[in-house]
Order: C-alpha cells, then structure tokens, then sequence
C-alpha cells in the first residue's frame, strides 16, 4: 500500500515508461533580484545550491541537455527526458525568447516535455495561452513557489507577492488544463506547528497536481544565512520533521502528487539543518513511521 502519492510511480503511469529530469539554466533573472520589485531575491535564496555541475548559463540548451544525459547514464538505460527549466524565474521574458527557449529544449533527442519553474507573478494570459497550445504535442507543467500562504511570512522572506498573486496563477493554469505543480517550504520565521497544519489545509483546496515540500534550509552566502548568524534560530532536526511531514500529508488531499518532501544541499554550503542523509533515506524513515502510525496522505481530509 502506497502511503503517500509518490512522483515516481505516478510519472511512469502517465508516460508509460522511465523519465529522467535533467536540469536547465537558460539564464533567466527574476523580478526580485533585478530591481523590478527588489534586490537580492528572498532571504533563502541561492541557485547554486541546487544547480548539477553539467547547469550553466554559459551553455546552450541543447549542450545542459547532453551534459545532462551522460550526468544521468549510471542510473540506467533511460531514453526518455524532461527539460527541467529550473534557475530563477523561466518564465521571466518576453514571449518569444521563452518561445526559443523552450522548442530548443524540446528539439533535442529523447526530451518528451517541459518542467517550467518560475514565480506566480511571472506569468501572463498570453503566456500561459502559448504552454496550453505547447501541451497539445508534448508535456507542460508549470511549477510555482509559492513557500507560504501567509502573506506576513511572504513579507518576512522578502518575496515581493501575495498568496493571492499565488492563487490567481493556479486558478488560471488549471483553468487550461496545464499540468500544475507548486513547491512550499516548511520551518519559515514565523511559522509554528498549527501555522503548518492550517497551510497544509489550503494548500489542499488548491487546483494544483504537484507539490513540493522542502524544509527550511540555511545556505552560506545568503540573508537568511546572516540572520543566522547574528541570532541563530531554530531549525528542524530530523525526527521532528519526519512527524511534521507525516502530518501535513495527513492533511493532503490523496490525489495530489507528492514529488519532493525534502530538500538537500552540497555540504560546502549548508550551514543547517545537517542531517547527514540523502532523500531517499529520509523519506524511507518517513514511510517506516506512517506504516508503524497507520497514517497515510489525505487521512484527516474530508
């Protein structure tokens, strides 16, 4: 019995075979680091954490992509690839250089579709009308930060939108039938156990396929990393997030895809928490607990 709605089974139902995500850097900015809105990005902030060694913005599409491919060759003969636009906001320029942008992706051998991460208030309707015609020949999905829908804790990480702004793009990509994901991040300043349980609910009610979950991670080189250090806070440590984690599935609804509960970060640049394992390791002592608790995702949904 699945306990939760796990990515990977759910991606080989809907393809019918093995799909590997291979990350891209198109070099894109963001409207929170350029000055549109604000400086710096969010308080957390810093794409080289999560960037593979092969993602630059210095290559082409197509050459991330086939750095990619022999990046991901040890985990077996997979011939079936997502263009994962994932640095910054991709949706973040005008029409036709995403336009570029994406079919380059989509020309190279083996890509079956397109993972676009961007922010809620980097879409438009002539965007999203051009992903809804896109998806009529290959995969779309659009994935949204959203981190928070309390719009006090958006403010207090500098994200430069409301949940509202979060709400209409979910509303509107639904609406044409694009694939739609959204990442949060658990452990923010500001957020307490209930404030998570009741963020668990909404995120629930929302038209989206997808999420994403990530514990709040202290990496050098940002401001949360400065705050840190001026005033260390308090972060999760393992045990106890493992049981948060299982409650905030709790209150999932079961249809929703559960691609990501953790987030991990090379050790040269995280400054906390340090756990020492990898996801999968993680998220084995997450099952282990739900199955010993009888808990499963959507349990106390109604």
């Amino acid at each position: 019995m699945n306990l939760y709605n796990d990515y990977s089974s759910w991606v080989e139902k809907t393809f019918g075979y093995r799909v590997q995500k291979i990350a891209v850097d198109a070099g894109f900015s963001c409207p929170n680091r350029d000055g549109t809105k604000s400086f710096g990005g969010c308080i957390f902030c810093d794409n080289k954490s999560f960037n593979p060694p092969y993602c630059s913005a210095e290559k082409s599409v197509r050459q991330q992509l086939d750095e990619g491919k022999r990046f991901f060759a040890h985990k077996g003969n997979t011939q079936h690839y997502l263009a994962y636009f994932q640095a910054f906001s991709n949706t973040y320029a005008p029409l036709p250089r995403l336009r570029e942008l994406y079919e380059e992706a989509l020309s190279a051998d083996g890509v079956v579709g397109l993972v676009i991460a961007t922010r809620p208030d980097c879409v438009d309707d002539e965007k999203l009308d051009y992903l809804q015609e896109l998806q009529k020949r290959t995969y779309v999905e659009i994935e949204y930060g959203v981190e928070s829908v309390n719009d006090d804790i958006l403010r207090t990480i500098n994200r430069q939108h409301d949940f509202a702004c979060s709400r209409g793009a979910i509303s509107a990509t639904h609406r044409r039938g694009i694939v739609t994901g959204v990442h949060v991040i658990l452990g923010l300043p500001g957020q307490d156990y209930g404030e998570m349980m009741e963020e668990a609910k909404v995120v629930s009610s929302l038209n989206i396929d997808i999420l994403k979950i990530h514990q709040l991670q202290v990496i050098r080189n940002t401001r949360l990393a400065r705050m840190f250090e001026q005033e260390p806070f308090r972060v999760f440590v393992l045990e106890e997030y493992i049981c948060l984690l299982a409650e905030y599935l709790r209150r999932i609804r079961q249809g929703i895809v559960i691609e990501r509960l953790v987030s991990t970060s090379p050790g040269n640049q995280l400054i906390a928490p340090r756990w020492g394992l990898k996801a999968n390791e993680i998220a084995q002592r997450l099952q282990k607990y739900m199955r010993e608790k009888g808990f499963c995702q959507g349990d106390l949904t109604t």
